[in-house]
């Protein structure tokens, strides 16, 4: 059943890959464009994940069991990692799937946030981080504060969501873009060539999202998607050879690293790419305040951002707030201000 883990993630980093999908980009756009479109995009993948998260609790094949809301860790830590994103060029599963493509600047941030991850979890900072964490209030969920049952919060979320999608839909342009002639059809063609639209890698990753839940919960991990438990694990699991280690959530992250390195190879996308000693400066550092701020935070932009949110955990959404406010606070540093003043600002990836 672990290997389930695998095939999923695989899917999973090899529709991030080929869709541009990560979670920085929708939130920088925010502050450099104002564009809502990857954001939309986002909320996306959480509306229809709660749909199927509160169908699958309601039919018994999960139990959604929420925790004490640790408010004070979540809102420092979501703010370290919003702003720790900009500086590694990606997210969590962003990080992931640009490593996979071959990008060095990556690999240093991926090395760090793991490593990090483990050291605020079980070494020198998990007793900090502990005591940040202890701080928590009895309430943990929307619907339990309202008082009101999930299925009236997924209507209001759906509906929100959907008249969202609707707008940048009708936004779109009436003439159409000039493209090279497609070197491949059929199935080569929309797999590894035609280029993928945000509302469609959205659509593809929330059912994946969703299956992630019982896939996970019969091998006894009872969460869903996650990226910085797993990563911290396989560092636990290189340092002490505990094979309990190795749950379902590795096989997933391995998975992603795999499945973006298929797409990139098979669509012509995959080189490796050295960064400069700034750029590797700042990988490094963000990769260290990732996995830093994700642990304080009890989650990053998947296990906070995409799925506690989709449970209406009060995690969850206070989390992707402050993620969102820290990356602005870093654009504004890093990117738009640095360019007004004549530094040289964080070199930004291309996400789509």
């Amino acid at each position: 059943m672990l290997l389930t883990g695998l095939g999923l993630g695989i899917a999973l980093g090899f529709a991030m890959q080929r869709g541009r999908f990560c979670v920085t980009g929708a939130f920088r756009d925010l502050w450099i464009t104002g564009s809502t479109r990857w954001l939309t995009a986002f909320l996306i993948v959480i509306a229809v994940q709660s749909v199927g998260v509160f169908a699958l609790d309601t039919a018994g094949v999960i139990t959604l069991d929420p925790q004490p809301f640790a408010w004070v860790a979540t809102i420092i830590g979501a703010f370290i990692f919003g702003f720790a994103i900009v500086l590694a060029g990606g997210c969590a599963t962003g990080t992931y799937y640009r490593a996979g493509e071959g990008l060095v600047g990556s690999w240093f941030a991926l090395i760090f946030y793991a490593l990090f991850s483990a050291i605020s979890k079980t070494g020198a900072l998990s007793t900090p981080v502990a005591a940040l964490r202890g701080i928590t209030l009895e309430a943990s969920t929307i619907h339990g504060v309202l008082g009101v049952s999930p299925w009236a919060l997924v209507a209001v979320l759906v509906t929100g969501v959907g008249l969202l999608a609707r707008h940048h839909l009708r936004l779109r342009s009436p003439l159409p873009l000039v493209s090279l002639p497609a070197r491949t059809s059929g199935i080569r063609h929309l797999l590894f060539e035609k280029k993928w639209g945000a509302f469609t890698t959205a659509l593809i990753i929330a059912p994946l999202a969703i299956l992630a839940w019982p896939l996970s919960w019969a091998t006894g991990r009872e969460s869903g998607l996650g990226i910085t438990g797993p990563s911290s694990n396989i560092v636990n699991y290189l340092v002490r050879g505990d094979p309990q280690l190795i749950d379902w959530g590795v096989y997933l992250v391995i998975g992603i690293l795999l499945g973006s390195f298929i797409a990139a190879k098979a669509s012509g996308e995959f080189r490796v790419r050295l960064p400069d000693v700034t750029t590797t400066i700042r990988s490094i550092v963000g990769g260290v305040l990732m996995g830093v701020g994700a642990s304080l935070a009890g989650g990053c932009t998947i296990g906070n951002g995409m799925v506690d949110t989709a449970t209406f955990g009060l995690q969850g959404w206070v989390s992707l707030v402050f993620m969102i406010i820290g990356t602005g606070a870093a654009t504004r540093l890093f990117i738009t201000g640095s360019a007004r003043v004549g530094v040289s600002p964080v070199r930004v990836p291309a996400d789509r």
